[in-house]
């Protein structure tokens, strides 16, 4: 909140003081000093320094404290007062003689109690805080996401865009690499989608949004990198909250945010209980054609699903504070779940004329069980004040994922029991991380730093997918579904980086080399598959202020997206035994090269950000849709596949604005525009009427689509806090069909209780229950198809917040914690 309301009075003060700063062509002094808090002793970062006059007070020149609140200012030898201002804090003034190039020394600032408080009624964080280099999206202070999950909040950021089967999409590129408190933390071989939809909202503090990341930043992920920042309490004493929740369809939880802070050390906690359901439907209805595009026959698919999960999540740390330089974090996660998802799918067959066949009905009772436990341990040396530091990072995760379902296909009506079939699988995954990673900061002055690291990731899963058929009362393997993958990842990454600055200009140049050994090994089909590539990723970025308040900057990175999970799985499940997603253990990785121009200006209420963005990607994904064999009845199956095409090409641009037009409502948008061509094609081959054939399909396309997303929070008379969401996803095409526009909205309501030691609030997901994926496929002298899927229909939830020891504002960001507290981005990087 703190840093918010500095950005908003420096503004005013900073082009009073340009505008009256003097003029003189003489010999001028460089005069510098550091602002600290007087408690705390932690530096005060954009303090105002201001040089007056003696004799009639007027203006003469001033400037502002950087990140280890340092400040340096030109000035004629004379003498002069030194005026500090941080808002919140008592105003300083100095009298001080100027003969010399000079230090100050350090000038402590005490916190204004009377001032704090009337910032603490007047004025708020905003949810969104625009930075150029990233975006960081407060998740605190929102309440549409309240009762919600992880995947919740990624639908409510700019840029970001989550579709009905929960993946996440930066700038329409689902390219992107997920990082939870700059780890990647168990998410290689798990589906993403569901680790997401499994931690609770409210245990996120903020999300980073990161478009083109430096060579500082791990390579992967050719879209970029979203950050989620978990809770960590920064007051001192024993303090927290507590978070429960209700909701329609079932969505009952309990959440407790605690922490205990001293000189020495900081401990914190979150934990979790939630039960859920998220009750789905989909349907596809397909026009079977023969190679001269007559129609065959026409198959309705119609399923509904209920999808109950219950989970605990529990994570426990302390920050030791060893000595004034050097500090030591441990934390400690474990994340259990269980749920069942019974789905229930029904086909209506028609013949070719659309006269009626018969109905078959498909039951899939499905049983899982998620446990994860993780491990890390954090080491910050800090050498001197100025910046000069080391980092090391280790942590260790392991996962274990067990789901087995049973499923019965029946012909509704017929009393033939070799109609009927009956299945089981049984779903065994264990996943085995390791990350260590280090990073050496040196200053060489206050405008310029060398960086440098290390960083080794090491994997391993292994999966073991057993399908059964009953068969004479007993269950027989089937060998068609049946397999055993195991996926072994060692990537080992060296970077170093330069950046400094003249004067309004400003430039960062790195490289970074990672090695890779990859093995995808399919045991019971003996395919092997070894990946061995080493590459270079270098970065560069120029930055020129106009002034204060605005800047542009040009930015380049190379990047790289590792196929992982279920596009490596041969099988994927067999809810539908005619429509199915099968992996690719051959997927070879996509290259990446990103260019970035973006403009930002700041106004005292309007925030605005723009940007132009080119990614050309080797070797990219795509997904293609194949006939391959046919079920028992002569229904073809349909299977869907990641494969490698030769190049895509993916140009936008965007617009974001934050605008406060009083104090009671404040705006966040963000408009994106993105064209994206492919070039490539592809041979397949497939098995139709007991023939072996052989397709060829052009696959180069241009296709063109956009988002935008609004976001309005009022606040009502009696102190009721409004917000509405709204958003739009437009249409897209490919070579093998379209996906077609979806138009949304979320609305809550919340209202501060019991002194403002609690809140009250309502949210509504889905308000139209509109969120649907819809899709269009042809496939010449195949099918044509029509399917539109829902992940989770409207729901509607009640939460309630308890606040002890610690007020309302206490739960948003404050200006920089303690000498073992890293900033954001120090958890990121080697």
């Amino acid at each position: 909140m703190r840093r918010f309301q500095t950005f908003v009075l420096l503004t005013f003060l900073f082009s009073a003081v340009t505008g009256f700063a003097q003029n003189n062509n003489g010999k001028k002094a460089t005069v510098t000093g550091k602002v600290i808090e007087q408690d705390t002793k932690l530096p005060l970062e954009f303090a105002t320094v201001t040089l007056l006059n003696p004799g009639d007070n007027s203006t003469v020149t001033g400037g502002m404290t950087n990140g280890e609140g340092v400040y340096t200012v030109t000035v004629d030898p004379g003498t002069y007062i030194f005026k500090y201002d941080f808002i919140s804090f008592q105003s300083v003034q100095v009298t001080k003689q100027v003969t010399g190039d000079a230090n100050l020394g350090t000038t402590p600032m005490a916190p204004d109690a009377t001032l704090l408080n009337e910032v603490e009624i007047t004025a708020e964080r905003s949810t969104v805080d625009i930075q150029l280099d990233k975006r960081v999206y407060t998740v605190g202070n929102d309440m549409m996401v309240k009762g919600g999950t992880v995947s919740d909040v990624l639908d409510n950021v700019p840029s970001i865009s989550v579709d009905a089967e929960g993946n996440v999409a930066l700038r329409g590129n689902q390219s992107v690499t997920i990082l939870i408190d700059g780890r990647p933390s168990n998410l290689a071989g798990s589906n993403i989608a569901d680790v997401l939809r499994l931690l609770p909202a409210d245990s996120v503090d903020k999300v980073e949004v990161i478009t083109n990341p430096s060579a500082r930043y791990d390579a992967e992920g050719g879209g970029g990198i979203i950050n989620i920042i978990l809770k960590k309490g920064k007051a001192d004493g024993f303090n927290g909250s507590v978070t429960a929740t209700t909701g329609q369809p079932d969505n009952h939880g309990l959440m407790a945010n605690l922490n205990y802070r001293s000189e020495n050390y900081n401990v914190f906690s979150n934990l979790a209980y939630n039960y859920r359901k998220s009750p789905g439907m989909s349907f596809t209805n397909s026009e079977y054609l023969d190679e001269n595009g007559n129609t065959t026959q026409y198959v309705n698919e119609d399923s509904d699903r209920e999808r109950l999960r219950r989970g605990v999540n529990a994570n426990f740390g302390i920050d030791w504070y060893l000595t004034k330089t050097l500090s030591w974090t441990n934390a400690i996660n474990f994340r259990r779940s269980n749920g069942d998802n019974p789905t229930k799918t029904y086909y209506d067959y028609y013949l070719a004329d659309k006269t009626f066949n018969y109905t078959r009905f498909r039951y899939n009772l499905e049983d899982e069980k998620d446990t994860n436990v993780n491990y890390s341990s954090y080491f910050l040396k800090k050498f001197n004040d100025d910046g000069h530091q080391l980092k090391v990072d280790v942590s260790v995760a392991k996962s274990i994922d067990d789901e087995n379902s049973y499923i019965s296909d029946e012909i509704v009506g017929s009393t033939d029991p070799d109609t009927n079939s009956y299945q089981q699988t049984l779903n065994k995954e264990n996943e085995d991380r390791a990350v260590v990673q280090a990073d050496y900061v040196l200053p060489f002055s206050e405008e310029s730093r060398f960086e440098a690291g290390y960083r080794g990731s090491f994997t391993t899963l292994d999966t073991d997918f057993d399908v059964q058929d009953l068969q004479d009362g007993a269950w027989i393997d089937n060998d068609n579904y049946t397999y055993h993958l195991i996926y072994k990842e060692k990537v080992n990454a060296l970077y170093a980086q330069y950046g400094s600055k003249y004067g309004k200009f400003s430039y960062m140049a790195g490289m970074r080399w990672e090695d890779s050994n990859i093995d995808v090994n399919l045991l019971n089909a003996n395919d092997y598959n070894k990946k061995r590539y080493n590459n270079f990723f270098p970065s560069a970025f120029l930055n020129y202020e106009f002034s204060e308040n605005s800047n542009v900057t040009l930015s380049y990175s190379r990047r790289i997206n590792r196929p992982r999970g279920r596009f490596l799985n041969p099988f994927g499940g067999l809810q539908s035994n005619i429509n199915i997603f099968r992996g690719n253990p051959d997927l070879n990785p996509a290259m990446t090269n990103a260019f970035d121009l973006g403009y930002m200006r700041k106004w005292n209420t309007l925030t605005f950000s723009t940007s132009a963005y080119l990614n050309v990607t080797d070797n990219t994904f795509q997904f293609v849709r194949t006939r391959q064999g046919e079920t028992a009845d002569g229904t073809p199956i349909t299977v869907t596949s990641p494969i490698n095409l030769a190049q895509e090409y993916r140009f936008g641009f965007e617009f974001n604005i934050n605008y406060n037009p009083f104090k009671w409502w404040r705006i966040n948008s963000n408009f994106n525009f993105f064209r994206n061509e492919t070039k490539g094609d592809y041979t397949f081959n497939y098995t139709y009427n007991g023939q072996q054939l052989e397709d060829y399909q052009d696959f180069n396309n241009v296709a063109y689509s956009w988002f935008t997303r609004i976001n309005s929070k009022i606040t009502l008379p009696w102190k009721i806090d409004w917000q509405v969401n709204a958003d739009y996803r437009g249409a897209e095409t490919n070579a093998q069909g379209k996906r077609r526009g979806v138009a949304s909205m979320n609305t809550a309501l919340s209202k501060d209780i019991l002194k403002d030691k609690a809140t009250i609030a309502v949210n509504v997901q889905d308000v139209f229950n509109s969120r649907k994926w819809k899709n269009e496929v042809y496939l010449p002298g195949e099918l044509r198809s029509y399917g539109e899927m829902q992940w989770r229909k409207r729901q509607i939830t009640l939460s309630f917040t308890y606040r002890f020891n610690m007020r309302r504002d206490n739960q948003k960001e404050q200006q920089r914690d303690g000498q073992g507290q890293p900033d954001s981005e120090d958890y990121i990087g080697g």
